[in-house]
């Protein structure tokens, strides 16, 4: 699928960023993308790692191409959604750090922090998020090959398989 056909994407944040979800949503809306909205659905005190996981999933799972995560900072949303197998979440404050999440890091899941930037510098965010596809290089290639390698040792130990680092036929500089 290329990266101008991905246009589903899950929407979410807290209450500090319910009226910027709001304002990103309508503009992706306009940019004839399709929100998925997981809430909050009001300015009323609610916690993030509740929304901030339900995006994380539906984008793990495949049901949504990206994910956006909005709080006061967008720290805790970004914490929550990296510890979903599959995410890739970035915490982005320009649109460098947009443009770099998305060509180096393969980045699937977009945090913002409410409170640190405004309107128009988040949707400038979004939309250099969205427009920079994954370069491809080799260096990134094995780079996120190595954050898959990390996600299945954790797995294995969380199974009781073997120790954290212990995955049979992979190996890990450490």
């Amino acid at each position: 699928m290329s990266e101008s056909s991905k246009r589903r994407i899950a929407i979410g944040a807290d209450h500090a960023g319910y009226e910027l979800k709001k304002y990103i949503a309508k503009k992706l809306r306009e940019e004839g993308y399709e929100c998925v909205d997981y809430g909050t659905h009001s300015k009323e005190d609610c916690d993030y790692p509740d929304v901030s996981f339900n995006v994380a999933l539906s984008v793990s799972k495949g049901e949504c191409d990206f994910g956006i995560l909005i709080c006061g900072t967008g720290i805790g949303s970004s914490i929550v959604a990296n510890k979903v197998p599959g995410v890739r979440c970035s915490l982005c404050w320009n649109e460098y750090t947009a443009e770099m999440a998305r060509a180096h890091n393969d980045a699937n899941v977009l945090a913002l922090g409410a409170r640190v930037v405004g309107e128009e510098l988040a949707w400038n965010i979004v939309k250099a998020w969205l427009k920079t596809p994954f370069s491809n290089e080799e260096r990134h290639r094995r780079r996120l090959q190595k954050i898959k390698l990390i996600e299945r040792m954790q797995q294995t130990q969380l199974e009781g398989k073997g120790e954290l680092g212990a995955v049979e036929g992979e190996q890990f500089e450490h």
